[in-house]
């Protein structure tokens, strides 16, 4: 029996807290993708956004989703992320365009950063249900043909079918224009790079959570 069965899913608790997780790291990565940074290494400055910090922790925590509930139930977190950022996208537009109160004196401020919001939001929403749907559905897939074996094949193999249609998706659509020529295959570049290493380095992490709640379930079952 597979630990998307019925049977075998952890509490509803630890599905609860996955995925409010979730939701919150991708608003807030939202709101910080609005500035870019740069490191500088000798000649080469490699540019980042600030969702950097957050955003791959999404998809460390879509993958342990997507193998402990399965593809029904990560889905519909993607889904409730997706009407979280509309809604956040919605409410800062409308506090842009509001008149100012006069002693409010930071308006032009708050345009040049949240004012960005609902394009970044607009890549996000794009680049999320492509990314995170194809995340999770590259993982189950694999988990359905190959069985229980190989955890890290199908938790690296989805990241790079996700990932890389996520960074390409929102890249074009959030700053697309904004960066140009190498500045812009740059950022495209060093964007996804930096989130597959990120999905590497944090493995361990991934699969101490997928045993734990496996074992969780376990524990339940006999009980």
């Amino acid at each position: 029996m597979t630990s998307n069965s019925p049977t075998t899913q952890p509490s509803a608790s630890a599905y609860t807290t996955i995925a409010v997780s979730f939701v919150a790291l991708l608003l807030i990565s939202n709101i910080a993708a609005t500035k870019l940074f740069g490191l500088s290494l000798g000649p080469t400055t490699l540019i980042f956004d600030g969702g950097a910090l957050l955003f791959p922790f999404t998809y460390v925590l879509g993958d342990v989703l997507a193998e402990i509930y399965g593809f029904a139930k990560t889905r519909f977190v993607i889904l409730l992320g997706f009407v979280a950022s509309a809604l956040a996208a919605v409410v800062f537009l409308l506090v842009q365009i509001l008149p100012p109160a006069d002693a409010y004196k930071n308006q032009q401020a708050f345009e040049a950063v949240l004012g960005f919001v609902p394009r970044i939001v607009a890549a996000s929403l794009m680049a999320y249900l492509v990314g995170q749907l194809l995340n999770a559905y590259v993982l189950v897939k694999i988990k359905q043909r190959f069985g229980e074996k190989r955890l890290w094949v199908r938790l690296l193999g989805s990241s790079v079918v996700g990932e890389s249609a996520d960074t390409l998706v929102f890249c074009t659509i959030a700053f697309y224009g904004v960066l140009t020529g190498a500045s812009f295959w740059n950022y495209v570049l060093v964007g996804f790079t930096y989130k597959i290493i990120f999905e590497i380095v944090l493995l361990p992490v991934s699969y101490s959570v997928i045993r734990l709640l496996q074992r969780r379930s376990e524990r339940t079952d006999l009980a």
